[in-house]
C-alpha cells in the first residue's frame, strides 16, 4: 500500500510536469526492477528513464500541444513511445497508440499486481485476480478494474488511484498472524555450499505453436527463445502467457530437478523433483510454485508441458571441429549427481522423453542405441532426474542433474553414468534430446479452477488479535 502511494505520487507530479516543453512527461516502462525499495523507511524510488517521453495526450485523451501548428503536424498522428517492458506494459502501448499518462497507470498496476501476487509479470490476473490476493478489498478491486481487459473501466479505475490513493494510504494495516503458505506439490530444501546457477529448458516452444504462435519459431534456436521469446506471446491468452512466466520465475532461485505438467479433461496432473539448495528462501519458492500450479488449473487444454531446472556449473562442453568429427570425452569427465542418505521409497516410475511422451518434433537429436540402452537400465535404479544433450556443429553440451535414491546401488548407478558418456562418440547429427524420471507416486491431481476465491485484509485487523 506504501508503494502504490508513492506510485500514484510520482504520476500525478508527472502529469502537471511544467518543464520547458510545459507538457506531462511518460516513463513508459514502470515495472518492479526499475523501482528502487528502502526497507528502512519503506521509499521507492523510480530509475531508468531511458524510455520517457513528453506525453502527446493528456490523461483526458486531448492532444498536448502548445499551438496550432504543432497539432497539424505528423508528430501527433504516430506515437512517440517506446516499447517497455511487455511483461508490464498496457494495451494501448503495446499497440502503438499516442503516449499519454495513462501508460503509466498501466505499468503501476502490472508492478503492484506483480508484487502482491509473487509474479513476475501482469498477465495471471484472470486466474489469481487481486480480489484474492489478501488486500483491502477498496484497493483490491480498483487493482482489478485497472487491469481490466475493457478500456473504459480501466480508465475508471485509474481516475481512481489517482484520485484516490493518498486516503486508502491511511487504512490501518498491521502485520497478521498468518500459517505459512502450505506447498502445493512437493518442494524439497536442502543446503548445500555448491555455487547454483540455475538454467529452465522447456517444452515451451511447442507449448507456444499449440497455442497459436507465430511460425517463425522455427527459425529461433533455444538460447534465443530464451530471450526472445517474449515476442511470441501475442497470441496467447493471458493465462497461459503468466504460466510460462511462472515457470521461468523458478529458475530465479537456486534450484535443481523437473517437472511435468498434464492437462487432461478432468483437471491437471503434475509431477515434480524440485530440490532448492537455499532454505532460507522457500517461503518465497513455494509462493511462486503456488501461482504456477494455480496458473496451470485455469487453463483448459489438452496436452503436456516439461520443464528442465539444471546447474549450469554442471554442464559438460566438448569440443569438435566440424560436424563430420565424433566428440571425445576428455580425461576425468563425469557426470555429476547427489546421493540420498536412505533409501527413499517408491511404487513406480517410468523414463520418458524430455519433451513429450514419445516422438517430439522439437527433438531432433536421435541418441545413438548404446546411450538409450544405459538410459533404460539406469531406469531400473532409484533416482530421479534429468540428462539433455545438445548437439551443435562444434559443440556438445551434456545438461544434467541426478539424485540417486537408492544407495545402495550406488557403485552400478555411477557405472552406467561412465557408459552413457563413453558412448557420447556415437553421436550423430544436430539438435536437442534428453530424458527425465521424476517419481510418479508423487503425481498431484487439481481440478481446473478458473479463478481463485476471494480474500482481502480484514476491515478492522485489531479484531484478530482479539
Amino acid at each position: 500500500m506504501r508503494i502504490a502511494d508513492q506510485l500514484a505520487d510520482i504520476l500525478r507530479s508527472l502529469r502537471r510536469e511544467s518543464g520547458p516543453a510545459g507538457k506531462p512527461i511518460v516513463h513508459g516502462d514502470i515495472k518492479p526492477s526499475n523501482l528502487v525499495f528502502d526497507d528502512r523507511d519503506e521509499t521507492i524510488a523510480l530509475i531508468d528513464w531511458g524510455s520517457s517521453v513528453f506525453a502527446q495526450l493528456d490523461a483526458n485523451q486531448q492532444f498536448v500541444a502548445s499551438n496550432v501548428m504543432e497539432l497539424m503536424s505528423d508528430n501527433l498522428q504516430q506515437t512517440n513511445a517506446r516499447l517497455g517492458d511487455v511483461y508490464f506494459i498496457g494495451e494501448e502501448q503495446l499497440n502503438g497508440a499516442l503516449s499519454s499518462p495513462r501508460f503509466d497507470e498501466q505499468g503501476a498496476a502490472g508492478t503492484l499486481y506483480a508484487l502482491a501476487s509473487a509474479q513476475s509479470c501482469r498477465f495471471g490476473y484472470h486466474a489469481i485476480p487481486a480480489t484474492s490476493l489478501g488486500l483491502p478489498v477498496e484497493f483490491a478491486r480498483m487493482l482489478d478494474g485497472m487491469l481490466d481487459p475493457d478500456p473504459r473501466l480501466r480508465l475508471k479505475a485509474g481516475d481512481h488511484f489517482i484520485r484516490e490513493m493518498p486516503r486508502l494510504a491511511r487504512t490501518v494495516m498491521i502485520d497478521l498472524p498468518e500459517p505459512a503458505e502450505a506447498a502445493l506439490v512437493p518442494v524439497w530444501a536442502r543446503p548445500t555450499s555448491r555455487e547454483i546457477d540455475t538454467v529452465v529448458y522447456s517444452s515451451r516452444k511447442a507449448f507456444l505453436r499449440e497455442e497459436g504462435a507465430p511460425e517463425t519459431l522455427n527459425d529461433v534456436n533455444d538460447v534465443q527463445l530464451d530471450r526472445y521469446y517474449k515476442n511470441f506471446m501475442q497470441g496467447m491468452g493471458e493465462t497461459e502467457k503468466a504460466f510460462l512466466a511462472a515457470v521461468s520465475r523458478l529458475g530465479r532461485y537456486p534450484v535443481v530437478g523437473g517437472l511435468a505438467v498434464r492437462w487432461e479433461s478432468d483437471g491437471v496432473y503434475i509431477d515434480t523433483t524440485l530440490n532448492l539448495h537455499d532454505p532460507a528462501l522457500k517461503q518465497a519458492f513455494i509462493a511462486a510454485v503456488n501461482n504456477m500450479v494455480n496458473l496451470a488449473r485455469a487453463i483448459y487444454r489438452r496436452g503436456i508441458f516439461k520443464s528442465c531446472l539444471f546447474n549450469a556449473r554442471d554442464t559438460l562442453h566438448l569440443e569438435r571441429e566440424s560436424p563430420e568429427q565424433p566428440f571425445e570425452i576428455e580425461p576425468g569427465m563425469r557426470l555429476h549427481y547427489e546421493v540420498s542418505a536412505v533409501p527413499e521409497l517408491e511404487d513406480r516410475a517410468r523414463l520418458h522423453s524430455y519433451f513429450e511422451d514419445g516422438p517430439d518434433p522439437e527433438e531432433f537429436l536421435v541418441l545413438p542405441e548404446a546411450i538409450i540402452t544405459s538410459l533404460e537400465a539406469l531406469n531400473d535404479i532409484h533416482h530421479t532426474g534429468m540428462i539433455i544433450f545438445e548437439a551443435l556443429p562444434a559443440h556438445l553440451k551434456i545438461h544434467s542433474y541426478y539424485r540417486l535414491l537408492d544407495p545402495s546401488r550406488e557403485a552400478e548407478f555411477r557405472a552406467r553414468l561412465e557408459e552413457i558418456l563413453a558412448a557420447v562418440g556415437l553421436i550423430e547429427g544436430l539438435g536437442v534430446s534428453g530424458f527425465m524420471k521424476m517419481p510418479y507416486k508423487d503425481t498431484r491431481f487439481f481440478p481446473h479452477v478458473e479463478r481463485q476465491p476471494e480474500r482481502f485484509y480484514p476491515r478492522n485487523p485489531r479484531q484478530v488479535f482479539d
